[in-house]
């Protein structure tokens, strides 16, 4: 494997310093952080170059908060200017690993995302007569972080850009995550070790997939069964329930040496004639339709909406951004007459 050296200076050269600001302050710019920087961006461009040749950048403490849908998850999210230090490694380091992703990874990647991964499952879906689908047991928060080190290290020999990635990892804030033991552990062994990445951080997205791409290989190479990943939600699909039965162990065994678990429940075999859900769908045989637990979350956020657009909360153009990009997630979806149905329940009236 070709290992890469001689990224830092272009990693902290003020033109990729600049683009990772534009990059960083998409959708936020008029956020209070983002502002104070703009209103100096030279020169904070500049003090944080300086500081990363001399290894004295002061990365920030996160502000953590909670979602709850569609299940609970804590969200860190990093100070602006870590975020912009963030998407300056990435500029740098992401294509190198681009090359080795495989075909069928859709997650964090330009160009994939998850309308090509819904179609890609469904052509699939419609072609074999059984699935196993699985997710990992609290993936973000237990990835182990030596691990993480050692296969970024099998791409990247830049002492200075590992410097900066191994900072950014042992930097990360503690995740709630499961106690989970792997043959060879003792009593304290999961204590000991490391774990866990912010799920809101670009680089926490960017690592993930680094860190799967030796399984999504495995798969795609040794059980040869047509495969899909999105994070860590992911599909094989065959016409032999049997031969899915005995791929489930092999892949459970080899994400041992991940210190990851599928989970127990989530992980299950299915006939595809009956559908299976895949990122917020039910894909049918003949159809496409939205899981009821996406349709209740939706039909909640348009009454929050109207709610707020009453109180002046909310502009009538945010809501019709926020509803053009609703309808269009639910087109790759049979939902006319699901997406005529929610929008007849609310009107946007002004108080």
């Amino acid at each position: 494997m070709k290992r890469y050296g001689y990224l830092w200076q272009q990693l902290i050269s003020f033109d990729n310093l600049l683009k990772a600001a534009k990059q960083a302050q998409k959708s936020k710019r008029f956020q209070p952080a983002v502002l104070k920087f703009n209103s100096n961006i030279e020169q904070e461009l500049l003090l944080m170059q300086q500081q990363l040749q001399q290894k004295t950048y002061p990365f920030g403490e996160y502000t953590t908060f909670y979602i709850i849908e569609p299940k609970k998850r804590m969200i860190s999210a990093a100070p602006y200017p870590d975020r912009v230090v963030h998407h300056a490694l990435c500029n740098i380091i992401q294509p190198l690993f681009e090359r080795s992703f495989i075909q069928h990874s859709y997650a964090n990647r330009v160009g994939f995302g998850t309308h090509r991964a819904l179609r890609h499952f469904t052509t699939l879906a419609r072609q074999y007569r059984y699935v196993l689908q699985c997710d990992i047991q609290k993936y973000f928060p237990t990835i182990d972080h030596e691990i993480l080190k050692k296969l970024l290290c099998r791409k990247i020999k830049c002492p200075d850009t590992l410097w900066l990635i191994n900072t950014i990892i042992e930097h990360s804030n503690i995740q709630p995550a499961p106690t989970l033991y792997f043959p060879g552990d003792d009593l304290l062994t999961p204590i000991q070790r490391r774990k866990g990445l912010p799920v809101g951080n670009l680089t926490s997205q960017f690592f993930a997939n680094v860190y799967l791409n030796g399984f999504d290989h495995f798969i795609q190479e040794h059980l040869a069964l047509p495969y899909l990943r999105y994070v860590d939600d992911f599909a094989l699909f065959s016409n032999d329930k049997q031969q899915l039965q005995q791929a489930r162990v092999r892949l459970e065994n080899y994400l041992v040496q991940l210190r990851l678990k599928i989970h127990p429940i989530k992980s299950q075999i299915f006939k595809t004639q009956y559908g299976a859900s895949f990122l917020g769908f039910r894909v049918l045989p003949d159809r496409i339709r939205v899981r009821n637990e996406n349709v209740r979350r939706s039909k909640r956020r348009l009454k929050q909406m109207q709610t707020a657009y009453q109180q002046g909360d909310i502009t009538l153009a945010a809501i019709q951004h926020a509803i053009r990009s609703w309808i269009a997630h639910l087109e790759h979806g049979d939902t006319w007459r699901l997406r005529e149905k929610c929008l007849s329940l609310v009107a946007f009236v002004p108080k």
